[in-house]
């Protein structure tokens, strides 16, 4: 098992080496700078039309409203809570730095998947809509980049059981016996049962759980972690300091915390802010696709508001009240640094980080069982739908009792196997991509005159 898991750690250093990082860094910034900054520009207008869409008559599987709330729930999940204390554990309070720093360029990622997924998109045997990096691909680029459609699905088809099931069923069983003292295999049982009786209704009944869960997840979370921040509010200028001022010189090495430098304040930063937003990744957008809109812009603005809400607010929040604690240098790392965080600050605030990851990991599964199944309907056709619904919910009790370590290096690696012929699709297709957001604001602009 350590050779395994020495293998498998020394694979990830290297697909998340400074190349990696700076293809997702640089992809983020080039589109950032070739769109004019129009994703920092128009959050405020990408809410007005997030809650316009919660209804829509255009074609389309679900609303607006419902495809984002499908993404965030796939995107919101232990990333938020055990991912970022992770971050901060191995690589100090400057990693949350690097996260910030991956969320601002990562809305330009998640806005110009969006777009290509809406304009590429196309309907299955079934006569539902399918998109994502695979139909982008296929469908906008020439047929000597398809291998990359391929490589995508594959990858996004195998990922999805790492980082969509068993990171998520692993982290809510450990977060369940350490709260209160539940059987592993109880938890994976349990959740075997919740989890199937939604997927099997396919993307629709996905969508309509995600619409009432999330807001209702988020909104329970983020006020603990604001009543938190807030009797401490006198201490969090010198947090920020610290964050700021840790991610340009490293920390050293303090209580049960080894130090960090630099570097791994920047990779793992990186890798953890990845792995909590997903920009980049290519997942997202496969819900997007799904959307009812004639406008991939419209819907473009309204996924971009996911890369923020995620982690620009909820791992914020997340990172600020471990580092308020005190605790993340006490040895403590994921899901557990996170719980002692939260209750030693707040009375029973053990309990709200429990039952936030549970419905967190909970909505994160539904929505990359959705992910991964339209990687296999591009590979095999809409035949495989059911039987891949039976063997995602067979996993569930698999992760909730294997090793957490290798379950999240195998999750991070296969994470970078995905990004990477995204990345290379939107760069092949930015001039679209600034093509139809250049035509979409002069058009509003001519109907305001």
């Amino acid at each position: 098992m350590d050779q395994m898991i020495g293998a498998i750690t020394a694979l990830n250093g290297w697909v998340w080496g400074a190349p990696m990082l700076v293809l997702i860094l640089g992809t983020g910034l080039y589109l950032m700078l070739g769109l004019k900054f129009m994703p920092l520009r128009n959050i405020g207008a990408a809410f007005r039309m997030l809650f316009a869409g919660r209804h829509s008559d255009s074609e389309g599987d679900i609303t607006p409203f419902q495809a984002l709330m499908t993404s965030l729930s796939a995107t919101i999940g232990t990333g938020n809570i055990a991912g970022v204390a992770t971050a901060i554990a191995i690589g100090g309070p400057g990693a949350l730095f690097w996260m910030w720093c991956t969320a601002l360029v990562g809305m330009a990622t998640k806005y110009a998947e969006a777009v290509c997924a809406v304009q590429f998109r196309e309907r299955d045997a079934n006569g539902d809509y399918c998109g994502g990096p695979m139909y982008y691909i296929k469908n906008g680029l020439s047929r000597r980049w398809h291998w990359l459609a391929i490589a995508f699905a594959v990858f996004g088809s195998i990922a999805g059981f790492g980082i969509g099931n068993g990171v998520q069923a692993n982290s809510v069983a450990h977060a369940m016996e350490s709260s209160f003292g539940v059987d592993p295999r109880v938890t994976g049982g349990l959740l075997l049962v919740a989890v199937a009786a939604v997927v099997l209704g396919g993307v629709r009944r996905i969508a309509e759980v995600a619409g009432v869960l999330v807001p209702l997840m988020a909104t329970l979370y983020l006020a603990a972690g604001l009543v938190i921040i807030l009797l401490s509010i006198t201490e969090l200028p010198g947090v920020i300091a610290l964050v700021v001022d840790s991610a340009f010189t490293g920390t050293a090495a303090t209580g049960g915390f080894a130090g960090a430098s630099i570097w791994i304040a920047i990779q793992f930063g990186v890798a953890r802010g990845i792995f909590s937003n997903e920009a980049g990744l290519g997942s997202a957008p496969i819900a997007h696709a799904a959307a009812k809109t004639n406008s991939p812009v419209k819907q473009g603005m309204v996924a971009m508001l996911g890369t923020f809400i995620d982690t620009l607010v909820v791992c914020s929040i997340t990172g600020f009240v471990i580092l308020l604690s005190g605790d993340w240098s006490t040895g403590l790392n994921g899901a557990a640094l996170s719980v002692q965080a939260f209750s030693s600050a707040l009375p029973g605030g053990e309990y709200v980080v429990t039952i936030g990851l549970v419905l967190f990991a909970f909505t994160t599964i539904l929505g990359w069982n959705y992910y991964c199944e339209r990687c296999l309907v591009y590979l095999f056709g809409v035949k495989v739908e059911l039987p891949f619904r039976i063997l995602w919910v067979l996993a569930i009790p698999v992760g909730a009792a294997a090793n957490l370590q290798t379950i999240w290096l195998v999750a991070d690696t296969l994470n970078a196997m995905m990004a990477l012929p995204n990345l290379i699709a939107l760069l092949l297709l930015s001039p679209v991509i600034f093509r139809l957001t250049r035509e979409y604001f002069a058009s509003a602009a001519a109907t305001t005159r």
